[in-house]
């Protein structure tokens, strides 16, 4: 019995160690960190490698941007960048963006952002905020910005989706019978906007 418990632990401990080791890892020869891979007005998305790769912080005038090349660097400084918007908490994970205690349609203090839930009664718009929620494998969520809307979908524009995963992805939303508008991601929590 303590053969098998030792063994499972070491299991345990082997798949901790590889799970964290590919996550720092550029598994993806057609890139180098830092690439830039695409972007949104002018506000560049860089290629990360592994989704647990961490790079220094980056900065701009002592305002926290974000530690460079994650998903939240990328929102941060493109609301910084090109909607001239600093959030008054300029820390956390991607999943602390959204407050979850908030009713749809409250302002997000942390945020100095209209936040609303998914589904909502405003339908999503261009440049907002988007926060994905956790997963078994990556606790700490994930926050993209919407690129583009039409009638029946929403394009988001991402930094750090993965070493494979393109920066751009698309979500079907619709109008639900009591009126409010749904993205059909069950991960999606809400958007977050700049009154």
């Amino acid at each position: 019995m303590k053969k098998i418990i030792g063994v499972l632990i070491g299991l345990g401990v082997l798949i901790f160690i590889s799970n964290k080791t590919v996550k720092n890892l550029n598994l993806n020869p057609s890139y180098e960190i830092g690439q830039k891979i695409d972007s949104l007005n002018k506000v560049v998305v860089y290629y990360n490698g592994g989704v647990g790769n961490v790079e220094e912080r980056s900065t701009v005038n002592g305002y926290n941007i974000g530690l460079k090349y994650q998903c939240v660097e990328f929102v941060k400084r493109y609301y910084f960048e090109y909607l001239n918007h600093k959030m008054p908490d300029s820390y956390g994970h991607a999943i602390s963006f959204f407050d979850s205690k908030l009713k749809d349609g409250e302002l997000n203090k942390k945020r100095d952002l209209m936040q609303y839930r998914n589904p909502s009664k405003l339908k999503p718009k261009v440049n907002d905020l988007i926060v994905i929620n956790k997963t078994l494998l990556n606790k700490y969520g994930h926050v993209a910005i919407i690129s583009a809307v039409s009638k029946d979908k929403i394009e988001i524009i991402q930094q750090n989706p993965g070493p494979f995963k393109p920066p751009r992805l698309e979500f079907t939303i619709k109008k639900i019978k009591d009126g409010r508008w749904i993205i059909e991601n069950e991960r999606i929590l809400g958007w977050l906007r700049k009154n």
